[in-house]
């Protein structure tokens, strides 16, 4: 059952020890596995035929309706177990590709009504990368992708969807941007999607880029500056610091004049598209040679630093380098305000060997190796903790509906840099620290974030009566990288010596 909606049953024993609250998939709408480079597959699934059938290959029944028993049998799973299921939908192109692609569906049935056209209709609109664009805000088509949206919903329980490049869905018929695209309001203001979770990769192929000011009220953004400043923060690059400073309190200079909930930003370091967490510390370039477009796909803006080799290694100093900015990443993205999103295997370290534009490889550089369990069960032990820790701040406080980044956001927080209340955000800082005090808590957390390439004594605040207590510190080894929140020893002191590269958190309330 391998690659099936029953396979991802039989993991998800796995997925509720790793603390995960949602599965979002990569498209499993009906897809041409033949839209690819000769010799190689469509594995990533973003070339759909049938924006109302699940695809088929992916279940283990293959009578004509087994795809959709085993589909909806997969979501009822998963909900018994407390795991959402979000659909990642794409809307703004199908697998019929340019003029010179296949005529599948769409391109026989009503061409210049589905489709954006170019040169008087001669050559398709191309603001997705894959050839065509759809007609998103033509009427018939926006009643067919609200259509296909509702019966997602109201017939196989999905509890949301993350649209591939929704930029493009605010376009028009001349490719121009709308101020209020209809399809969008039709989506968001539809009465039987009420409630359903709406994310936005806010940005499209042909560089329209909307990150906090996609239209609409209820929808969430996948947050592309966090992934880039997060990481550039972290490979020390000059005047990192205030931007990575302003994705760690839910990016208030991009969504703060909306006014909504921080939940707005979906925060990211690594995702399908671009490099695994792991190579994103093992690979200071692109490696898509085995795609078969001699290196040339795949984004080169990819902020990353490789620890001083590329690729595998056996320096023991290096892997333990990179094993500690693994941690750095996964704790930021957890502790952040805003939604984490983590990527398929990065609490192990899966590796695609550098490639960054992995569609189409259903192969080992792909699966997840299960035995990557055993040889980095430090970094998931050190993922479980921290969202077990997220999950019971967020428990706690239902009633009152605040979620641990609610908490943190109503809190009084203050910045400091290596001495107390000064921050150094110069172009040649590597370090940050901040302190939240949660007073209907009683409870002061303080972050120490060091990149620097060396150790550093940080000034501590005063608490006010109980001890600072150290919950975390990813230059120590496991399991003293992270402890049980209860079990949290108390240190001695007024400062607080972080190590090369290390992320620290430390608390002080009655336990």
């Amino acid at each position: 059952m391998r690659g099936t909606y029953a396979g991802l049953v039989a993991k998800i024993p796995y997925l509720q020890a790793l603390g995960v609250t949602a599965v979002e998939l990569l498209p499993i709408f009906q897809f041409d596995v033949q839209a690819c480079p000769s010799g190689v597959v469509n594995y990533w699934g973003y070339q759909p035929v049938s924006f109302f059938a699940p695809h088929r290959a992916y279940s283990s029944r293959q009578t004509p309706l087994g795809p959709v028993t085993e589909f909806r049998d997969m979501v009822k799973a998963l909900h018994r177990a407390g795991i959402e299921v979000i659909l990642d939908v794409v809307f703004n192109h199908t697998a019929e590709g340019g003029y010179d692609g296949p005529l599948l569906s769409l391109r026989g049935i009503d061409n210049p009504t589905y489709y954006i056209l170019d040169q008087g209709g001669a050559r398709y609109a191309d603001y997705s990368g894959c050839g065509n664009t759809l007609n998103a805000n033509n009427p018939i088509v926006r009643r067919m992708i609200v259509d296909s949206l509702r019966y997602w919903v109201t017939e196989m329980h999905v509890d949301g969807f993350r649209f591939d490049l929704a930029s493009v869905l605010s376009r028009d018929i001349d490719g121009r941007p709308l101020p209020n695209p209809p399809v969008l309001w039709d989506i968001e203001t539809d009465p039987e999607l009420a409630g359903t979770k709406l994310i936005a990769e806010a940005w499209d192929a042909a560089g329209l880029y909307q990150v906090g000011s996609f239209i609409g009220d209820a929808w969430k953004e996948w947050n592309g500056r966090f992934r880039d400043d997060t990481r550039d923060f972290f490979r020390a690059a000059r005047g990192s610091v205030g931007r990575f400073a302003d994705r760690l309190v839910g990016s208030p200079s991009i969504y703060g004049h909306e006014h909504r909930e921080v939940e707005q930003s979906i925060n990211f370091v690594a995702c399908h598209d671009g490099f695994t967490l792991n190579d994103v510390v093992s690979y200071q370039h692109k490696h898509n040679e085995a795609n078969g477009e001699d290196n040339r796909d795949g984004a080169d803006d990819n902020r990353t630093w490789n620890c001083g080799v590329e690729g595998p290694t056996d320096d023991p100093a290096i892997e333990e380098l990179r094993n500690r900015q693994v941690k750095n990443f996964l704790a930021v993205t957890l502790l952040a305000l805003g939604v984490p999103m983590l990527l398929m295997g990065d609490e192990v370290r899966r590796t695609q060997f550098g490639n960054n534009n992995a569609y189409c490889h259903d192969d080992e550089s792909t699966w997840f190796d299960w035995s990557l369990l055993a040889k980095h069960a430090d970094i998931q032990r050190f993922v479980s903790l921290l969202t077990a820790r997220r999950l019971l701040r967020d428990v706690a406080h239902e009633e009152q509906r605040l979620s641990l980044s609610r908490l943190i956001q109503h809190a009084r927080q203050a910045w400091h840099g290596v001495h107390l209340g000064q921050p150094d955000w110069g172009d040649d800082s590597h370090s940050i620290a901040f302190t939240v005090v949660m007073e209907k808590e009683a409870m002061t957390v303080h972050f120490i974030l060091n990149a620097y390439w060396e150790a550093l004594d940080f000034e501590l605040p005063a608490t006010g009566g109980p001890p600072w207590r150290r919950w975390i510190d990813t230059s120590h080894p496991s399991p003293e990288d992270i402890v049980d929140w209860q079990t949290a020893k108390s240190i001695p002191g007024t400062s607080y010596r972080a190590g090369p590269r290390s992320v620290v958190v430390l608390y002080a309330a009655v336990v």
